[in-house]
C-alpha cells in the first residue's frame, strides 16, 4: 500500500536522532523512587543519564546517581576497584534499597565484568546490586528502556491471587509527546472512572513495593509501540498477566479514542460506563470545535503534509489528520518503528486506503532528504523539523513533538478528546506564527 524510501548510500547513520541505550536505562530507573544508579563511565555519560531523569522532571537534589569518572589510565589498566569504592560510598550517601550498576561503552571496551563485581561485593552491601550492561553498542534509547524493564522482572513476585479490575501500565514515557505524563494522567483518570485500579507503573513515580506486587494485576496495558512488547510477553509467560489493547493505535483523535476506550470497556466488561464517558467527553470536544474549529480546520483541508514522529504517536495521529482534519499524508517518517508497530501501521494505512511514502527508523539525514524530495505544504514534527522546513522553503511547520522549543510549556495530554484539542491549539498557533511577517520593522510609539 505504500512506497518505502531506501537510502543505499546511507547504510550507516551519520546523524542519529535517538540517544544511546544508557539514556533509556536511566529513564526507566529514574521512575523508581527508592533506588540509586551507579554508572561505570567517564564523567560525560553522567549528562546522558541526567537526560533520563529530566524526562521525569526529577529535581537535581533528589537524583541518586554515582559515576566512577573513568580516566585514560582507568581505561588502560582497568577500574574494578574504583567501581567498588564508588558503590560503597553510594550506599552510605543514598541509603537506597536497590543499587543498579550500569556498564557503559567504556566498560564494554575494556571488558569490565560488572556482574562479577556485583556478585563479589554483594555480601558486604545491604543494598541489592543489579548489574546492567547499558553501553551504546547495545542500541538506542528505546533499546535501553527495554533493558531497564527486563532488569525489573526478577523483582516481581509470583502469586496465584489476582486482583480483578487492576492493571499494570507499561512504558508511558516511551513516546514523542513532551508532556507524556499528561497522557499517563488521562489514562489513569479513565481507569478511575471505570473503577479499575492501577497496580504498578513501569515506571514513573513507582515504589519497589509496587513492582513486587505487579504480579497481582489482572492485565498489562502498554502505552508505547516502541518499548515494552518483550517485557509484556515475559509478564504473560512468567506471571500469567495478559497484554491487552496491543493491536490498537494510541487514543489520538476522535475515531482512535473511541476505538481504544471501547476495547478497554469490552475487556473489563464495562461497556455501558464507557459509552457514558465517550458521550460526555465528545460533547466537550464538539462544543469547543463549534466555536473555534470552523475557523481553524478549513485552513488545513487538502494540505499535503510530511509527518515526522515515532510510531507511538505517529500511527495514532495519521487517522486524525486524514479523516478528521482532511489533510493528505504524503510522507510518514518514523524515527523508531519495530516489526510489531510496522504491522499496525500497514493495517491502518490499508484500512484508510492511503499510500504515502514511508521512511522507518530514520536518522537526521534521511529525514531531511525525505522532506526535500516530497512536494508538501507543511511539516508536522519537532523543533528540529521546523528548522529543516524553513531551510527548505516550506513556510508552515507544526512543532508538536519532542524536542520542542516552546516558550510556554503546557502539561496537556495528546490522548483522548482533550488531547485532540491540545494538538489543534498547537496547530492553530503555529499557523498564525508562520504567516506573521518577519520583514516589518516596528517602531516604538511614545
Amino acid at each position: 500500500m505504500h512506497q518505502q524510501l531506501a537510502f543505499a548510500h546511507n547504510q550507516y547513520s551519520k546523524d542519529p536522532i535517538l540517544s544511546c541505550a544508557l539514556e533509556g536505562v536511566a529513564n526507566v530507573i529514574a521512575g523508581i523512587q527508592d533506588v540509586c544508579l551507579i554508572i561505570h563511565s567517564p564523567q560525560g555519560c553522567a549528562a546522558t543519564v541526567g537526560v533520563g531523569f529530566d524526562q521525569h522532571e526529577i529535581d537535581f537534589t533528589k537524583r541518586k546517581i554515582g559515576c566512577t569518572r573513568l580516566f585514560e589510565t582507568d581505561i588502560v589498566m582497568g577500574a574494578a576497584r574504583k567501581l567498588e569504592e564508588v558503590m560503597k560510598q553510594a550506599e552510605k550517601s543514598f541509603g537506597a534499597k536497590v543499587m543498579f550498576v550500569a556498564g557503559t561503552c567504556a566498560a564494554d571496551i575494556i571488558g569490565e565484568d560488572i556482574e562479577a563485581v556485583c556478585r563479589m561485593l554483594q555480601p558486604e552491601m545491604e543494598a541489592k546490586l543489579i548489574p546492567i550492561s547499558a553501553g551504546g553498542f547495545r542500541g538506542n534509547s528505546y533499546d535501553g528502556m527495554n533493558l531497564g524493564l527486563e532488569a525489573l522482572l526478577p523483582f516481581v513476585k509470583k502469586t496465584p491471587i489476582k486482583m480483578m479490575d487492576t492493571v499494570n501500565i507499561i512504558a508511558p514515557q516511551a513516546n514523542a509527546n513532551p508532556t507524556w505524563y499528561a497522557d499517563l494522567d488521562w489514562v489513569k483518570q479513565i481507569l478511575a472512572q471505570l473503577d479499575i485500579g492501577v497496580q504498578t507503573i513501569f515506571s514513573h513515580d513507582t515504589t519497589l513495593a509496587e513492582i513486587e506486587n505487579a504480579g497481582r494485576a489482572e492485565a498489562n496495558l502498554l502505552m508505547s509501540h516502541e518499548v515494552g512488547y518483550d517485557f509484556a510477553k515475559k509478564m504473560k509467560e512468567i506471571y500469567d498477566i495478559p497484554l491487552i489493547m496491543e493491536n490498537n493505535p494510541m487514543p489520538i483523535g476522535v475515531h482512535n479514542t473511541k476505538k481504544w476506550l471501547r476495547a478497554l470497556g469490552a475487556h473489563f466488561r464495562k461497556e455501558e460506563q464507557i459509552e457514558k464517558i465517550i458521550l460526555a467527553e465528545e460533547k466537550k470536544l464538539l462544543d469547543v470545535l463549534r466555536k473555534r474549529g470552523l475557523m481553524m480546520i478549513p485552513r488545513y483541508r487538502n494540505c499535503k503534509l510530511a509527518l515526522s514522529s515515532d510510531s507511538t504517536i505517529g500511527i495514532g495521529m495519521i487517522r486524525m489528520l486524514f479523516e478528521e482534519l482532511e489533510m493528505i499524508p504524503e510522507a510518514i517518517i518514523f524515527k523508531s518503528c519495530n516489526e510489531k508497530a510496522e504491522q499496525l501501521l500497514e493495517r491502518e494505512l490499508s484500512d484508510m486506503n492511503l499510500s504515502p511514502t514511508i521512511v522507518l527508523n530514520a536518522d537526521g539525514y534521511q529525514l531531511k532528504e525525505t522532506i526535500r524530495q516530497m512536494d508538501v505544504d507543511l511539516v508536522i514534527g519537532s523543533a528540529w523539523e521546523k528548522y529543516m522546513a524553513e531551510e527548505l522553503g516550506i513556510q508552515v511547520s507544526f512543532d508538536v513533538f519532542e524536542p520542542t522549543n516552546r516558550v510556554t510549556y503546557v502539561n496537556e495530554p495528546y490522548f483522548g478528546f482533550e488531547g485532540m484539542l491540545q494538538i489543534l491549539q498547537i496547530f492553530a498557533n503555529d499557523w498564525e506564527r508562520a504567516f506573521r511577517s518577519k520583514e516589518i520593522k516596528y517602531k516604538e510609539c511614545n
